[in-house]
């Protein structure tokens, strides 16, 4: 039987070997009841991982807590697939709908807020269904936070101008001679994420990667709480079939419309929400760089491409146990997987 170690991520270079779901269980660390039931649920975009939590909840009697970085923002629902307001009026969800588009959100304060959730879903004596596939957050959220330098909005102001006046290749150049190794993983037109290893070098000395290193190699801990990890798995080519249709469900939905009223919002989009994919490919659409057939295929190609970071990491990921999900399975199947992983009757 799996066991899982205390707050820890382990990686390997190899992939995590698959895992019968008739064979093994998922073992939660504790079967104490003092502290936090904590169920994490990880799936690339599309896998179905959203369902099966929600049926995992409504089984369990828990509440679900999102770990997505683009649910956060209010308005964005269509785009980020954030489930129906007849979904939430169901079961308690958390960490959805807390900040506005035009607002700047961070690992740390999805952190804040996803530990006061935990205290008061845990208060009500209910287990917690944490489910996303957004890897910074779920890092942060059972590894702990890294060690950088608080913000400085001063330092920010000036980086944000320099970006305005110069361009964002600017700041990419100036991070690639400081930090050569988070210059080549940070995408050049990333702003957010230059910024922010940009103000991490200027105000500690230490490069960010660096940093980083620490951070991987398990120098943190989180709460002593009752963990269990559960990675749903799909082969590549369902995905992207999956993915395809919902893109053609979400034009169908509103898609285009819900990403123009953000875009004429006189308030803005900020720059971490401007990069959801679903959203920036149509407000470019709207700025004229892409017409509104390729905007929409940009959309199905990048976000093939995010599921494919996310299967990436996933793979490498082996705390967890896996439920290989097929074509034809529906979330009764699933749940009655995630159940034996589990050990549940």
């Amino acid at each position: 039987m799996i066991r899982l170690r205390p707050a820890r991520v382990k990686t390997a270079r190899r992939p995590a070997a698959r895992i019968s779901c008739s064979r093994a269980r998922v073992r939660s660390r504790s079967c104490m009841t003092d502290r936090p039931r904590v169920l994490v649920l990880l799936g690339c975009t599309a896998c179905g991982k959203g369902a099966l939590a929600r049926a995992l909840a409504a089984e369990l009697g828990g509440e679900i807590l999102s770990i997505d970085s683009m649910k956060v923002y209010r308005g964005m629902d269509i785009g980020t697939a954030k489930p129906t307001p007849e979904q939430r009026a169901a079961l308690p969800h958390h960490l959805i709908d807390v900040a506005d588009p035009w607002e700047s959100f961070s690992a740390a304060r999805f952190v804040e807020l996803a530990d006061r959730a935990v205290a008061e879903i845990h208060s009500r004596g209910r287990p917690i269904i944490a489910v996303g596939g957004t890897v910074l957050y779920f890092k942060c959220f059972y590894e702990g936070l890294f060690a950088g330098p608080s913000a400085d909005p001063a330092l920010r102001r000036e980086l944000r101008a320099r970006a305005a006046r110069d361009g964002v290749d600017t700041l990419h150049a100036e991070l690639a001679a400081v930090d050569p190794a988070a210059a080549e993983r940070i995408h050049r037109h990333d702003l957010r994420r230059i910024e922010r290893a940009l103000e991490v070098y200027r105000l500690s000395g230490v490069p960010i990667s660096r940093l980083q290193q620490q951070w991987d190699a398990g120098c943190l801990r989180r709460p002593d709480w009752d963990w269990a990890l559960i990675h749903l798995q799909r082969e590549r080519e369902a995905v992207n079939r999956r993915i395809n249709e919902r893109v053609r469900q979400m034009a169908a939905a509103g898609l285009v419309e819900e990403a123009r009223r953000l875009w004429s919002d006189p308030r803005g989009v900020g720059p971490q929400a401007r990069q959801a994919v679903g959203y920036r490919e149509l407000f470019d659409h709207f700025e004229g760089r892409l017409t509104l057939d390729e905007a929409v295929e940009q959309i199905k190609v990048r976000t093939r491409r995010l599921a494919k970071q996310q299967r990436t990491w996933l793979r490498r990921l082996q705390a967890a146990g896996v439920i290989a999900a097929s074509e034809g399975d529906d979330v009764q199947v699933l749940l009655a997987r995630a159940k034996a992983l589990l050990g549940k009757p």
